[in-house]
């Protein structure tokens, strides 16, 4: 298992659902995730249902729990997920009573340990709008490096953010 001493990942239930209809269906997180209609509860249980395969599907979602309670925190995500170049795509979401406790921090750990020890993955990189600092500190905190910034990217609220990618390569090589 997934596991540090305060939280830990798994792989998603069906139990799961309500939760998840919870945080996909926040629009306030959606500009970040490329998502502008909500999910159904039908839709999630397929998904919760369905074989959760990283080498045929290309992405994997854990679910961020805390260790003393149980309670689901958040979710943490590998996608496009390249067998062949050894890289995949990262993304990192936090129920908002939970930010700011360095859960993220600590899940990304898990998951940096698992991408590369376990899948034996080369690189993880993420996406993030530049105004999330709080993000980009994170991210940099754990040694991924800006390698790339895409202007006018993501519209928002009839305004269009800036985006930078971040990169991090096995063994610290840039």
């Amino acid at each position: 298992m997934l596991k540090n001493e305060k939280i830990f990942l798994r792989a998603i239930e069906p139990s799961d659902v309500e939760i998840l209809y919870k945080w996909e269906n926040n629009p306030s997180v959606w500009e970040v995730s490329n998502t502008y209609i909500p999910f159904s509860k039908n839709t999630l249980e397929q998904y919760a249902q369905s074989v959760h395969d990283i080498f045929s599907q290309k992405q994997l979602r854990l679910i961020i729990c805390l260790n003393n309670t149980g309670s689901l925190v958040g979710c943490i995500d590998l996608f496009e997920y390249e067998p062949i170049h050894k890289r995949a795509g990262l993304g990192i979401f936090i129920a908002e009573e939970y930010r700011h406790a360095g859960i993220a921090s600590m899940a990304l750990d898990l998951l940096m340990e698992y991408a590369f020890s376990i899948l034996d993955l080369h690189q993880i990189y993420c996406n993030i709008l530049s105004d999330n600092t709080v993000s980009i500190k994170l991210f940099t905190s754990k040694g991924f490096v800006a390698c790339g910034h895409k202007k006018d990217w993501i519209k928002s609220n009839g305004k269009y953010k800036d985006e930078f990618m971040f990169q991090l390569i096995k063994n610290g090589k840039e």
